[in-house]
């Protein structure tokens, strides 16, 4: 007996060795491969740099090649050089050194969109529309809005000169900014919505996105008496993943697991959980989500639907699972990597895009409803993985016409609004405004005088169509439904104006609020005719359809 008992503990040593060695005969191929590439890579770019036919700049050849192999995983891996590098902390603290304004580029040069309100720039009197002509002593009247970007911004404390045009003034006029530490608020407007519901909007997930949620939530409990809450996430594209930890923990009781991240190495697994005391466990709350809440924010709001702690109101989100990483790199670069995909409560994994598995023309692929499975939150609601995280009651916005778009990004409506302001020095609070139609009228002839044009991606495509029916002999009896097809789709500016007016006369609204109440007055204008905002209200108000849905008694 002993003498099979040695000879299966010999087996077993022998297998593990075997095992061992194969996973060290692998690491070492792999290793080896590397080395054989980057030699392979470095004699090419030396080679090329020193018998092209032409002069060839190396930093650029290369950043092409850096970017062209990270393009083959996911749009999140990237590379970051050392003078990119400022990017990456704004997109993570929110924070910069500047003037505190957004600008655009237009036709007569680089033009102040938006001055953000108490910062630098606001406090010095600059305003939307005013045209950057030098900056201290460098003239910008020909600068892309990247070098005007980049000239504006500099060291806390530095004074600049700006020269700018301001519509309306015969002279140019000069104004010196003292540049300041920039914060940018993820949190740009709360208040209260409805009968007694609060609303608080976030934008983004920076280190200090979860301490000014938490300022706006400890404020409307303690000084406006909510019942509810409304968190809206639309368009909130994630960020910081221990931001979202923190944001749940507001909801949730300490100890409760919010997420786990698991990619390639185990050692770097991680499961997040609340750490602190929360502010609030039993408030309801609404989570507001469209196709475009990413990343962190659809860890808030999968969390929180899996362990029924919130209803989901909009669309379903975009779902990006994924978690990203940097590494340092020689010369004060970084990779951005993927490292891991992430898993809320019930288990399942959110992420849409299958980026392993590619199409003929490298396009990757999304996960089929098909291929997805289900899930179960703390009450036993099933959920599913794979698309995104989907809403409890889902909402449907009105579809954005294309004229919209061309509106939105057209020097007219800008230029429109510009005059308008000049001729109103103030305006009503901004939940009180209202945009006239008599206004309106006086914006459709100003469009008409500035010969505003448009076309549709569908008219251009008729025309494709066309020519391919007309070359294929199609048309030769009869085109009358090319014609009536032609008609209908061809832009109409008066049909338009008057088929979208309630549309636009939104967008043009919003554009005026913002320029007296900066941003803010932007979302409190765009939240009057809100669907999704309603139907989250009329839930989070009817306490019966709340509490079944939570635990599942309700169709959805």
């Amino acid at each position: 007996m002993s003498h099979i008992k040695s000879v299966r503990i010999y087996c077993c040593i022998f297998f593990l060795f075997a095992v061992l060695q194969r996973a060290t005969a692998q690491h070492d191929a792999n290793r080896f491969e590397v080395s054989k590439q980057l030699e392979i890579f470095n004699a090419i770019v030396k080679e090329v740099e020193m018998f092209y036919v032409d002069s060839v700049e190396v930093d650029r050849m290369v950043r092409r090649g850096i970017d062209a192999m990270l393009k083959g995983f996911d749009p999140y891996t990237e590379y970051i050089p050392e003078e990119e590098m400022e990017t990456l902390k704004y997109v993570t603290t929110g924070e910069y050194g500047g003037i505190g304004s957004t600008i655009i580029q237009r036709k007569h040069g680089v033009v102040i969109s938006e001055p953000y309100e108490g910062m630098p720039a606001q406090q010095a009197g600059l305003k939307a529309g005013d045209v950057i002509l030098a900056i201290d002593t460098v003239d910008a009247t020909n600068l892309s809005s990247t070098k005007v970007s980049e000239l504006l911004k500099g060291i806390p404390n530095s004074k600049i000169t700006l020269k700018i045009k301001r519509p309306g003034e015969k002279k140019p006029l000069k104004i010196e900014i003292i540049r300041k530490q920039i914060v940018v608020s993820q949190v740009p407007y709360y208040g209260v919505q409805g009968d007694g519901i609060g609303y608080i909007n976030l934008s983004g997930f920076t280190d200090k996105s979860a301490q000014e949620v938490k300022n706006a939530l400890e404020d409307l409990i303690r000084n406006h008496h909510i019942k509810g809450l409304a968190l809206d996430l639309r368009n909130n594209g994630g960020g910081v993943l221990e931001t979202a930890v923190q944001i749940v923990n507001f909801f949730v009781p300490k100890g409760k697991e919010v997420v786990s991240t698991r990619g390639k190495i185990p050692q770097r697994d991680r499961t997040y959980r609340t750490s602190l005391e929360p502010v609030d466990t039993v408030m309801p709350i609404a989570v507001l989500i469209n196709r475009n809440s990413a990343s962190a924010a659809e860890i808030v709001c999968g969390a929180l639907q899996d362990m029924d702690r919130a209803v989901l109101v909009g669309e379903r989100s975009f779902g990006k699972g994924l978690v990203q990483t940097t590494r340092d790199l020689p010369y004060g670069g970084k990779v951005k990597l993927t490292i891991s995909k992430y898993y809320i409560p019930s288990g399942r994994c959110i992420q849409q895009i299958d980026y392993t598995h590619r199409r003929e023309d490298g396009s990757a692929t999304a996960i089929p409803d098909s291929l997805t499975s289900v899930f179960r939150t703390a009450h036993g609601r099933p959920v599913r993985d794979g698309g995104g995280v989907r809403p409890d009651f889902e909402t449907t916005d009105l579809k954005t016409p294309a004229m919209i778009y061309y509106l939105a990004g057209d020097d007219a409506l800008f230029d429109y609004v510009t005059e308008w302001t000049l001729n109103h020095k103030t305006i009503p609070p901004a939940h009180e405004f209202v945009y006239s139609d008599k206004d309106y009228e006086a914006f459709k002839a100003y469009l008409r005088e500035k010969s505003f044009s448009y076309d549709w991606q569908s008219e251009r495509y008729l025309k494709e169509l066309r020519e391919v029916a007309e070359f294929e002999g199609y048309l030769d009896d009869d085109s009358s439904l090319f014609s009536t097809l032609e008609a209908k789709l061809t832009p109409d500016l008066e049909r338009d104006l008057e088929r979208y007016a309630e549309q636009i006369k939104q967008l043009v609204a919003q554009e005026i609020v913002q320029r007296y109440y900066y941003r803010k007055g932007e979302i409190i204008e765009s939240l009057k005719n809100d669907p999704t905002l309603q139907k989250a209200l009329n839930v989070l108000s009817d306490t019966a359809l709340y509490r079944k849905t939570l635990e599942g008694q309700t169709h959805y």
